[in-house]
């Protein structure tokens, strides 16, 4: 039996959830992914779509398995083209500190 190791709150290799924003409305989950795994592992990819019409609002979320590879894509993501858009790339706020029109 193999277990692999479990690593918890590893300065080493933490997480980073990344919001890119001004997406275009037909970029797909993995364009979105595949612009990020340039710069290291991505372990998940989301477009934000309306629930009523299945419509991408324009943005998402990044989560990438490595903060230094995190800081990396955004430094070079950030303000640049995908999909014919200039995309606006962040860390994201923690749940519950949302901002804008709450």
């Amino acid at each position: 039996m193999v277990v692999e190791p479990k690593i918890i709150n590893s300065p080493y290799f933490s997480t980073m959830n990344i919001f890119v924003a001004r997406l275009n409305f037909k970029t797909r989950r993995e364009d979105l992914e595949a612009a990020f795994a340039k710069f290291g592992q991505v372990t998940s990819a989301k477009i934000v779509k309306d629930r009523d019409t299945g419509r991408s609002k324009g943005f998402g979320f990044v989560e990438m398995a490595n903060d230094a590879e995190a800081q990396a894509a955004i430094a070079a993501l950030n303000e640049t083209e995908l999909d014919g858009r200039t995309i606006v790339v962040k860390p994201a706020n923690p749940k519950g500190e949302a901002g804008g029109g709450q």
